[in-house]
């Protein structure tokens, strides 16, 4: 059991300290293409499609690895499919830095290559990132969880600065190969660390017992979650993907607004599941979760009245702070709902993000047509009031379910 274990003992420290660094790690890859966009147009002569389109395999493979990477979590094992994450990522930013000695039509394909092994990476690294951090904290999991989203979150918020600094000093090639290294490196200590088995996890007895009985695709409860998790990534992705373009376009603030903006929303996103895997400890996840979606919603309808610099960016903090610690909650919440099946429903969850990312990305693509962007963000607010109705569904079904059967 993981409270009989010593924890000041290499075998289980170096473990953690790999796996959740390879969280800040994934944050990182996920935004080194976001965060070159600059040089890729400007080395390569990238048009806006061009720029846009490199996404596409992105989500792809994302929900390619996912599902592939949920099937094969107990064949493989967990601490597997953490090593072939990191590799894809090494090799995605092998092939982004290598633009830098290619001929614009070379570029591009490689670059929409690199993006495709990293979605790829995501998607497989679904699993053992969500999975393994219950293993190692059974009684903590819910923070556990958390904390490792919050480290992925790190990475997001840090990676666009090393990658301006690196860009403002004409190294930025350093960039990518510096998280080349650091993924390879990973996976080498991932390679030679002691994880536990993939199945480490007892389940507890009583009703949960029961319902894991049950595979959850055959659960309404988990369709439920899936659903949850493709709402949720519509309203993140409404809110990260477009808040640049609002407030200086529709709202006419200063670029360098808008840019800390977009920042702020990601650090208030780290900040939000730092304080979050604390709450944890002492008020229960369902209360956190249920709260989240209210805010998303509010601040949804206040964002058309962020007329000045101050607003616009307390928004958008208030934004990320609503995201912060939903999806980590989502996964923590439904990986205990059907603790056998754990890895899977984290992997399948992923997929549903990413469905999600690319889904809403091209619905307001495709409104932004007829409608005005400050009315987008207003009827955005039904995202989350989907989500709300939703989650407070997953938590009737919980309650109504009798001890002796499982009827979701």
């Amino acid at each position: 059991m993981s409270s009989d274990r010593d924890r000041s003992s290499t075998s289980f420290r170096l473990p953690v300290a790999t796996l959740y660094s390879a969280g800040l790690a994934q944050g990182l890859t996920l935004v080194s293409f976001p965060a070159s966009s600059a040089v890729l147009k400007q080395m390569h002569g990238f048009t806006d499609a061009q720029y846009g389109a490199i996404f596409l395999p992105q989500v792809a493979f994302a929900v390619v690895g996912a599902l592939g990477g949920g099937a094969m979590a107990n064949r493989l094992g967990l601490k597997t499919l953490l090593i072939a994450s990191l590799i894809l990522n090494t090799v995605s930013q092998l092939l982004l830095g290598s633009t830098v000695l290619l001929t614009p039509e070379m570029a591009f394909p490689v670059t929409l290559t690199a993006t495709g092994a990293m979605g790829l990476a995501f998607g497989v690294g679904g699993a053992p990132l969500n999975g393994l951090p219950p293993i190692f904290f059974p009684a903590r999991r819910d923070t556990a969880i958390v904390a490792l989203h919050t480290a992925l979150g790190a990475g997001l918020a840090i990676g666009p600065v090393i990658a301006s600094a690196l860009v403002m000093a004409k190294t930025w090639v350093a960039f990518p190969l510096s998280l080349a290294s650091l993924c390879g490196a990973l996976g080498a200590l991932a390679t030679f660390a002691r994880f536990p088995r993939s199945n480490a996890v007892t389940v507890d007895a009583g009703e949960d017992a029961l319902a894991s009985k049950r595979h959850p695709a055959r659960t309404a409860s988990f369709w439920l979650f899936t659903a949850i998790a493709v709402l949720y990534a519509f309203a993140e992705g409404t809110f990260s993907n477009w808040a640049v373009l609002y407030l200086q376009d529709v709202k006419h603030l200063p670029v360098a607004v808008a840019a800390a903006a977009l920042s702020v929303f990601w650090a208030a996103m780290v900040a939000g599941r730092l304080l979050a895997s604390m709450l944890v400890l002492r008020i229960a996840p369902t209360s956190i979760w249920v709260a989240l979606p209210v805010v998303m919603m509010a601040t949804f309808l206040m964002l058309p009245y962020a007329t000045t610099p101050t607003l616009g960016i307390g928004l958008f903090a208030l934004a990320g702070f609503s995201c912060s610690a939903f999806f980590p909650l989502s996964i923590g919440i439904a990986s205990s709902r059907f603790e056998p099946y754990g890895a899977w429903v984290s992997s399948m969850l992923i997929a549903a993000l990413m469905v999600g990312v690319g889904l809403g990305s091209y619905l307001i693509g495709l409104l932004r047509e007829t409608l005005a962007l400050e009315r987008l963000y207003q009827l955005s607010a039904f995202y989350p009031a989907l989500v709300l109705v939703l989650v407070l569904g997953v938590i009737g079904i919980r309650r109504r379910t009798p001890m002796h059967r499982q009827t979701a």
